[in-house]
């Protein structure tokens, strides 16, 4: 009974911390990027698919939470402010690159769209340099140019992360993969 009780005490504290963290972010996110979050072209990305069900807006909330956390982990002092909202912008394509009827259609959306996000990004913020770097270097090695800053090293890490758990359908909320086996 003791150890049924200490494994539920466990879960608890582990619950309890999971908690705290995502109160944490959120609480970055509305002193950092608020302005962001509630833009009209911001919300409108819920309606794009970016990696197997997972919206746009949520994938990149994904990349600014795991940013954070890989940050922390590893211990890699950077600017929080601008590791988030570049986290936030790095896909601001506003577009759905799936749609193949689209006007301007390009097959090869990951090596365009950082340079759309980019410039979509630059039209409604004012950007830092790190910010920039973020958002157009976060698809390295496509984008052949490496990222300059420790900010823009993370969300690429983070991105690719999110990305194959999107992908991969591992992350909470995707739909999961239907797996036939015939023969």
């Amino acid at each position: 009974m003791r150890d049924k009780a200490k494994s539920y005490g466990k879960h608890l504290e582990k619950i309890r911390k999971e908690y705290e963290q995502k109160k944490e972010f959120y609480l970055l996110l509305k002193k950092y990027a608020s302005d962001i979050l509630d833009s009209d072209n911001f919300r409108s990305t819920r309606n794009y698919i970016q990696h197997g069900s997972i919206p746009v807006r949520r994938h990149c909330i994904d990349v600014a939470r795991q940013s954070i956390a890989i940050s922390k982990f590893l211990g890699i002092q950077c600017n929080e402010r601008e590791l988030i909202r570049g986290a936030l912008l790095h896909d601001y394509f506003l577009y759905d690159w799936h749609d193949k009827t689209r006007e301007n259609y390009q097959r090869l959306h990951g090596f365009y769209h950082p340079g759309i996000a980019l410039r979509n990004a630059s039209l409604e913020y004012p950007l830092t340099l790190r910010e920039k770097d973020i958002i157009k270097k976060h698809m390295w090695p496509l984008t052949v140019v490496p990222p300059l800053c420790r900010e823009a090293w993370i969300v690429t890490t983070a991105d690719k992360y999110c990305s194959l758990l999107e992908t991969l359908r591992l992350r909470r909320g995707a739909k999961r993969a239907q797996i036939r086996v015939t023969g």
